[in-house]
């Protein structure tokens, strides 16, 4: 073993004459550890709530959508006979989509109303799993059934088997002018998908419906689809330019909704800046560590000296007792870190009952789970910055003892 390596993990091991340096090394121990953890914490919860978003965003956008320039797309079933031999799309289903109003009682509200054929729906959105009253199989075509959000049929006060009046934009022409379409609609279903956006602002009809309703013909809006991996819609979206053989727009879910994502991206991003400050204080105690260290250690410098020790190799057993110092406290932080992330879904409700309040008001926030999702990529990334921060912190210390005149620390001993 070098002696430098022997010399530094004796004097992190040896007990010292002045505990306030051992204690003062403790408290930056324990600060490393606290700020590895709570970022690994952190950025998990955030990885979370991103997760939980993009999911149900997701359960009622697309990955993929192809639309008519004109805005009516003929021949969706060749369209979508065309994107399935793009070998990463799974399924296709056509889609009517249009403004329209819903009157019950003077109660007027303003909606998106998308027809939709319910079985194959199944296979691009997660409908079925929202549904909190009623059911989607109830949308059969001539029936003029509707599936409302739970908080627009809250703001119109209708319940499953209620009727409410759809007011269509596309008037119809007549000799006292142009007179809006009316129909009457069945509340067949409710469901509720979590983001207020789709919860009170959309309904579903079947698609045969919405195509007699906005005068469509045998048209539709457009086709939707899903893919293997969501992720990778952007490159699929370009790829399948070369299988669409129709005037077509092509956009996937990262365009949809770009800039609710990236503000959630910049929110972890500034999370991460934030909480690698106190990462960095807590590595940076190590400075003032060493110094004392340095200092308390000035006659066995010498004596390294006058046996031969170069400057370098006394540079190098401080560093590498500061570095053992920041990487037990790294180890400690990863694991607690890493240990808490992994079952948040236990601490939170257990702190949350004993203290009696609820973080997540159900009342207040669609999420009232805190969720949590550790990524390795973060937690490697944490590590290596903070092993880096405790080694910088090292380098003024040692190089400090490296400068100790071996004649002015001998000269009062």
């Amino acid at each position: 073993m070098p002696y430098e390596l022997l010399i530094g993990l004796r004097y992190t091991r040896a007990k010292r004459r002045n505990h306030f340096i051992s204690f003062i090394s403790l408290i930056s121990m324990a600060g490393i550890g606290l700020g590895v953890a709570a970022l690994i914490v952190v950025l998990s919860v955030m990885n979370g709530f991103q997760k939980e978003l993009r999911t149900r965003i997701l359960g009622v956008a697309s990955h993929i959508q192809i639309t008519a320039m004109d805005g009516a797309l003929r021949d969706w079933a060749s369209i979508s006979a065309q994107a399935k031999q793009h070998p990463e799309v799974r399924e296709t289903a056509p889609f009517v989509q249009s403004q329209g109003m819903f009157s019950v009682d003077g109660e007027v509200k303003g909606v998106l109303v998308r027809g939709i054929l319910p079985d194959l729906e199944d296979g691009v959105a997660d409908f079925r799993q929202t549904i909190r009253s009623g059911s989607l199989d109830a949308l059969k075509p001539g029936e003029f059934g509707v599936v409302l959000g739970a908080d627009l049929a809250r703001s119109l006060r209708v319940f499953t088997g209620d009727k409410v009046t759809l007011i269509a934009p596309q008037g119809t022409v007549t000799p006292a002018g142009v007179v809006p379409r009316v129909r009457s609609f069945t509340v067949v279903g409710i469901f509720e998908v979590g983001m207020y956006e789709y919860d009170s602002g959309l309904a579903l009809i079947h698609l045969q419906d919405a195509q007699r309703l906005y005068q469509m013909g045998d048209a539709v809006s457009g086709v939707r689809l899903k893919v293997d991996d969501l992720f990778k819609a952007p490159r699929i979206a370009r790829e399948l330019v070369a299988y669409i053989n129709a005037d077509a727009w092509l956009h996937d879910w990262t365009k949809s909704h770009a800039n609710f994502f990236r503000a959630v991206q910049i929110e972890k991003t500034m999370m991460f800046i934030i909480l690698s400050l106190i990462v960095a204080v807590a590595a940076f105690n190590l400075v003032s560590t060493l110094v004392m260290a340095v200092t308390d250690k000035q006659a066995d410098i010498a004596i390294l000296r006058t046996l031969g020790a170069r400057p370098r190799s006394i540079m190098a057993v401080f560093m590498i007792q500061g570095a053992l110092v920041g990487f037990i406290g790294l180890g400690l932080g990863v694991a607690g870190g890493v240990a808490l992330a992994l079952n948040i879904d236990v601490v939170v409700p257990a702190i949350e009952r004993v203290l009696g309040i609820q973080f997540l008001a159900k009342d207040v926030y669609y999420i009232s789970d805190l969720p949590s999702e550790l990524l390795w990529s973060d937690v490697w990334g944490v590590t290596g910055i903070a092993f880096v921060l405790s080694l910088l912190a090292t380098l003024y210390p040692s190089w400090r003892a490296a400068r100790v005149n071996p004649a002015e620390a001998l000269r009062y001993e």
